[in-house]
């Protein structure tokens, strides 16, 4: 069985489902999850003599994103608890969450991902795509799709 699943939240019912069933499988095997968080990168949105209303500083976007994180990691570490497997949980931010999470997946020698799909079809799909489908496309480990 696996012994450390990476499983990627960000808070949704979809990400949620993805978990429990990585922490059964776990439990079954014996493993333990290891859960992953991909923030969005910090953006300026300033111009030449121009600073709009919106603008936050580089110090309270990263505190914003580390409350965030640490919302949805700390879900993952109560249900793990509950379920009685261990877990280890981590964030960053990246502009290309696939990446950050093919990367994840090796740099804590995980052995399967368990992710969510949003199910996103046609438009939509084409032009936000699917971070699961470029997970799938890059990664050489087995890739466990919920929806």
């Amino acid at each position: 069985m696996f012994k450390n699943i990476l499983v990627p939240v960000d808070g949704s019912a979809f990400s949620a489902k993805a978990l429990k069933k990585a922490l059964t499988l776990a439990k079954m095997g014996g493993g333990k999850i290891t859960g992953f968080h991909v923030a969005p990168a910090y953006r300026a949105e300033v111009y030449a003599d121009y600073v709009p209303p919106t603008y936050i500083s580089p110090r309270e976007f990263d505190k914003r994103t580390r409350a965030v994180a640490e919302k949805h990691l700390s879900a993952v570490s109560k249900a793990a608890a509950a379920a009685g497997v261990p877990a280890d949980c981590h964030f960053i931010s990246s502009d290309f969450p696939a990446d950050a999470i093919v990367k994840a997946a090796v740099k804590y020698r995980c052995d399967l991902i368990a992710m969510a799909s949003h199910g996103r079809r046609g438009l939509s799909k084409l032009l936000l795509g699917s971070e699961t489908q470029k997970v799938l496309a890059h990664t050489k480990l087995p890739v466990l799709v919920l929806r």
